[in-house]
């Protein structure tokens, strides 16, 4: 037998793998996410309801973290302001895992330093998005009325229930 045929047969007698054992995969955790179409078919029923009222204004959806998926603009926007508030009536609402009119309800009664929480907007008309269970995003809405928000962003949610 030659060297190199003993060694292997000592290498194999000895069970000793040649190669380095394949490490375990990393097991990532996964997460719920909100993917556009979705958000699409959420914004799509909430403009469809300002238009029924009719209310103009702007529409946004924001994803788990916040962040704005789609903001519409509709035409004849009642205020410049909208722009602003809709998104972060949104990110309010995902934030604090509840309607911004819970928020609001809070400010005016039981909480009023809810107030001084910095970047949030405590006004009616934002929703948290949850499908399944999982906080997957918000809807912000900023049109007319108080009243109008809330009814519009709930539109939106009923689209997908």
């Amino acid at each position: 037998m030659s060297f190199v045929a003993s060694i292997a047969v000592a290498v194999m007698a000895a069970n000793v793998p040649l190669v380095a054992a394949q490490a375990a995969p990393i097991e990532l955790p996964t997460r719920a996410v909100l993917p556009f179409a979705l958000a699409q078919k959420i914004a799509d029923a909430a403009i469809q309801k300002a238009k029924a009222i009719p209310a103009a204004g702007v529409i946004a959806i924001v994803d788990d973290a916040g962040e704005v998926i789609l903001q519409i603009r509709m035409d004849n926007a009642f205020m410049r302001a909208s722009s602003r508030l809709a998104p972060e009536k949104a990110r309010s609402a995902v934030m604090f895992h509840r309607s911004t009119a819970t928020l609001e309800a809070a400010v005016a009664g039981p909480r009023p330093a809810l107030v001084t929480a910095p970047g949030f907007v405590m006004l009616k008309g934002g929703e948290p998005i949850v499908i399944n269970g999982h906080l997957v995003g918000g809807i912000g809405v900023s049109v007319d009325t108080p009243d109008h928000d809330e009814d519009i962003a709930q539109a939106g949610l009923a689209a997908i229930k």
